[in-house]
């Protein structure tokens, strides 16, 4: 069966993602020895700089890699990747309506929207992968 247009266009996005995790996981790993580098003390505050940057910056290359696989899974269409997606993503879901209520709290209306798309579109990737003919692309007979 053919990839479905939305199929290829999440993965797209999740490549996109990984791309911009890698160069924030490099970015805090290079920047956190920096300033670690630069600080004239050299006392215990440099190196919380550096390992801060490390731990920070091999946790957004972890979730690139996870993204990357994401990416592969979807345009090779294997369902693993659809049932990941469905799962971080409804996951999303539930943590942007927490976010929803402490922006409604707060009333930031620019925030508000924000949050109003974000949380839209999650919902909207998850209805797609419960979609019968996605189902069927990616070959699977339940969930």
């Amino acid at each position: 069966m053919e990839r479905p247009t939305g199929v290829t266009i999440l993965a797209v996005l999740y490549f996109l993602g990984a791309a911009f995790l890698g160069l924030a996981g490099l970015g805090f790993i290079v920047g956190g020895s920096a300033i670690a580098a630069m600080a004239k003390s050299g006392g215990p505050g440099a190196g919380l700089f550096a390992a801060g940057g490390a731990i920070i910056g091999m946790f957004f290359l972890v979730l690139a890699l996870v993204d990357l696989a994401l990416g592969i899974g979807f345009i090779k269409l294997q369902n693993w990747a659809r049932v990941i997606a469905i799962v971080f993503t409804a996951i999303g879901v539930l943590f942007g309506l927490f976010g929803l209520l402490n922006v409604v709290m707060h009333m930031a209306v620019f925030q508000l929207v924000f949050q109003l798309l974000v949380l839209g579109l999650e919902v909207w990737i998850v209805t797609y992968l419960f979609k019968p003919e996605v189902k069927q692309a990616f070959g699977a007979t339940s969930f």
